[in-house]
């Protein structure tokens, strides 16, 4: 996604984000939380992630300071571009965003130092519901840009590799976490 400045003397103000163009375009239009991350060194992973089912958490990332190599999985066992990837450049000097469906694992590597990225998400934050899959997994194929001095919380180092029977047995291990609470539907 790519603003469109109307610039002047002082500089461009532009929109970043419309509830009605996203909904005229079938997006969810209803942000419910936003977060940011600072990233101190260049070479920094975070990722991979995504929250399972029954959340229907999608995200608008944007690079507000330094720049990243952003990466997104189809992790959707319907959809026709399951396990495919796509990577993005985003940047404080371009002013885009990526828009993230829900289903899709997501991480990036920041390409500069001091870098933060701006997350706004449309659904909750459960860690019960939260999904990892190892940043360097051969399954994934993710070329990250930056091979040497990488720093990554041994969490996202530490997942398993990613399997088709794991990832099924985790949705339905979520979907039983739910359903089992009082006053929770799916």
């Amino acid at each position: 996604m790519e603003i469109e400045p109307h610039r002047d003397l002082r500089g461009f103000f532009a929109r970043t984000w419309c509830t009605r163009e996203f909904a005229a375009a079938g997006l969810p239009s209803s942000m419910v939380q936003t977060s940011i991350s600072r990233n101190e060194r260049r070479g920094t992973i975070r990722g991979m992630h995504l929250q399972l089912p029954p959340s229907r958490e999608a995200k608008l990332v944007r690079c507000t300071r330094g720049a990243i190599h952003d990466v997104i999985i189809d992790l959707n066992p319907e959809s026709p571009t399951f396990m495919r990837h796509c990577a993005v450049e985003l940047s404080a000097d371009k002013y885009n965003a990526l828009y993230i469906p829900p289903m899709m694992l997501h991480g990036f590597q920041t390409l500069k130092d001091e870098s933060e990225v701006l997350y706004q998400m449309t659904d909750f934050f459960a860690p019960e519901l939260g999904f990892g899959v190892r940043w360097n997994d051969p399954a994934l194929g993710i070329e990250w840009p930056i091979t040497e001095s990488i720093t990554v919380l041994p969490r996202d180092g530490e997942f398993a590799d990613f399997s088709v029977d794991r990832f099924t047995e985790e949705l339905e291990a979520a979907r039983a976490r739910v359903a089992s609470r009082p006053g929770q539907t799916q």
